[in-house]
């Protein structure tokens, strides 16, 4: 990973540039921000610059031995530290006991989606930790000298999710570092990591992604019309993994406008015969898709609120849903757009609920009979 390969973060890569140029590279560094912005993949390009053999103009060469190994995930002065869940009791716990899991993950995910993480290792409701055998085990490896490079890196992601027990022992090691070791953190909750720890570290913040560098991404990678990347970036809200989701849920999407605009015109003409045959349909989606199609209205309703003020720029619809909303936004106003938010919502409670999908639906949609006349 280079920094050439990372969206944005300007700020960021030159200070870390600035760290390994003037020689005073932190012992510990924590980088920071909410999950699929690039905070690991900014890690790992600092860590291929420091053990570059051939930099040039600010970033590493991508071609020396040390970033070829970095590149394979193999570099043998880089240690991993990432969260595991227990293989059984009795057994050590640490991360090279998933390390093949671990490189498959990196080579297919560099946003970090923690949601893959829980699937690689094949325990999708599972809540891995850094245990404390992890202390133990980094203090063995780091006893030793760098075999190539100047400085042994150990690459800790998710900090927060390190045992008590864990923190508390490779606080020694931050407290009093080896001259030759560099601990590179990277954290989603901040919070969460022990204040002793988070006291001690160099802290980079990074922000959101903009809408525009999502947009861009995403059009370059899957080669999707530029206002439906646009749509898609707003509703990600800074989050590669978020965007690259609703890539994968397209097909949902349609689906759901379509639904969307079945229920809005069959209200519209109080068909309340075919509101019933439309709420059994929906009925049998099952819940999850259920929830997903009614946070879909709801974002649908605020789009075609705010596309009666005229601004294009601020309305976020695919090419599909701006054609559907030329002739409806019109039927969305101040005077029924709180109360269309109100049903939608309650009817997401009720379904998160495990109430009767049918009957909540046709509710629902007999409610909008009454607001769409308003």
């Amino acid at each position: 990973m280079r920094f050439i390969d990372i969206i944005s973060h300007e700020a960021a890569k030159n200070k870390l540039r600035s760290f390994v140029d003037n020689n005073r590279i932190p012992h510990a560094i924590l980088i920071e921000g909410q999950p699929g912005i690039g905070k690991f993949a900014l890690a790992r390009a600092f860590a291929q610059y420091i053990h570059c053999e051939n930099p040039q103009n600010g970033d590493s060469c991508g071609q020396c031995p040390s970033c070829i190994q970095h590149q394979s995930f193999n570099h043998i002065d880089t240690h991993f530290i990432f969260p595991i869940i227990k293989k059984g009791s009795g057994k050590v716990s640490i991360s090279d006991n998933f390390i093949e899991e671990w490189r498959e993950y990196l080579g297919q995910n560099p946003y970090m989606d923690f949601e893959k993480w829980l699937i690689t290792l094949d325990n999708a409701n599972a809540q891995p930790h850094i245990y404390v055998d992890e202390s133990a085990d980094i203090m063995r490896k780091l006893n030793f000298t760098a075999h190539k490079a100047k400085y042994k890196i150990v690459l800790l992601w998710l900090p927060e999710r390190m045992k008590i027990e864990c923190s508390n022992k490779l606080l020694k090691l931050i407290e009093e570092p080896y001259h030759d070791t560099i601990f590179i953190m990277v954290s989603n909750d901040a919070k969460q990591i022990l204040p002793t720890i988070y006291s001690r570290t160099q802290r980079i913040e990074l922000l959101r992604l903009g809408d525009d560098a999502i947009a861009n991404y995403l059009v370059q990678k899957y080669a999707i019309g530029q206002n439906d990347a646009i749509s898609i970036a707003h509703i990600a809200e800074g989050n590669i993994n978020k965007a690259e989701k609703e890539i994968t849920l397209s097909k949902d999407t349609s689906k759901y406008l379509s639904m969307f605009i079945e229920l809005m015109r069959l209200a519209y003409q109080r068909k309340i015969h075919e509101l019933k045959r439309w709420s059994y349909d929906v009925a049998t989606l099952g819940r999850e898709q259920e929830t997903q199609f009614l946070n879909y209205c709801q974002r649908l309703i605020r789009e075609n609120f705010i596309y009666n003020l005229n601004v294009a720029e601020l309305n976020y619809m695919n090419h599909n849903e701006a054609q559907f909303s030329i002739n409806f936004a019109h039927f969305i106003s101040e005077r029924n757009v709180i109360k269309l938010m109100e049903v939608l919502n309650k009817a997401l409670i009720d379904i998160s609920g495990n109430a009767n999908a049918k009957i909540v639906f046709f509710d629902l949609s007999v409610k909008i009979i009454l607001l769409l006349k308003s």
